[in-house]
């Protein structure tokens, strides 16, 4: 999945765990950060920058990359889990999606959208980051390229209910 801050990636991985978690065929790997645990964040693995450097370059991570000043990965073990036919869900950045499509025959992209108003309100209630910041982050251009994967708009501007109804339909037809 991919889409920008304030798309509420989160809350639709948290509701597709909730409603299919119990299912073999999906794994949720939990991504690894350069950033500490915060309540209000995803749930993730904190790794040092330097640590997470070396962790890198030693091939830890089978998809990494940096955004907004942290670094970002997906465990190696994830392969594992594509090779053997499972339906990996991973919150990504857009940058990242040629490489999962060559490690992936099978890939599909999940494009989280909302409006920029309802970006910029979702982004300011984490209380994270300034005014200005936002509306950098809201002005910032990510294009999607996709040149194997198939690629499904979610919108995710009304109810959560309705958007996780969404999600999870587009992962199950994955």
């Amino acid at each position: 999945m991919v889409g920008p801050s304030g798309a509420g990636k989160d809350s639709l991985l948290a509701a597709a765990r909730r409603d299919i978690g119990d299912d073999p065929r999906f794994v949720f790997p939990r991504r690894v950060i350069t950033r500490a645990a915060q309540a209000d964040a995803e749930d993730h693995d904190t790794m040092e920058p330097a640590d997470f450097e070396a962790a890198e370059a030693e091939g830890a991570f089978v998809l990494s990359w940096r955004a907004h000043g942290l670094a970002y990965g997906i465990g190696r073990e994830a392969l594992d889990d594509v090779v053997g036919g499972r339906i990996v869900v991973i919150n990504v950045s857009r940058g990242v999606i040629p490489r999962a499509e060559r490690i992936a025959s099978r890939t599909t992209v999940l494009n989280v959208t909302a409006r920029p108003e309802v970006l910029a309100e979702r982004i300011a209630r984490r209380g994270r980051e300034t005014a200005a910041e936002i509306e950098a982050r809201l002005r910032r251009e990510a294009p999607i390229a996709v040149t194997t994967a198939r690629l499904i708009d979610i919108r995710n501007e009304t109810t959560l209910d309705e958007a996780a109804h969404a999600f999870v339909a587009a992962l199950r037809s994955a």
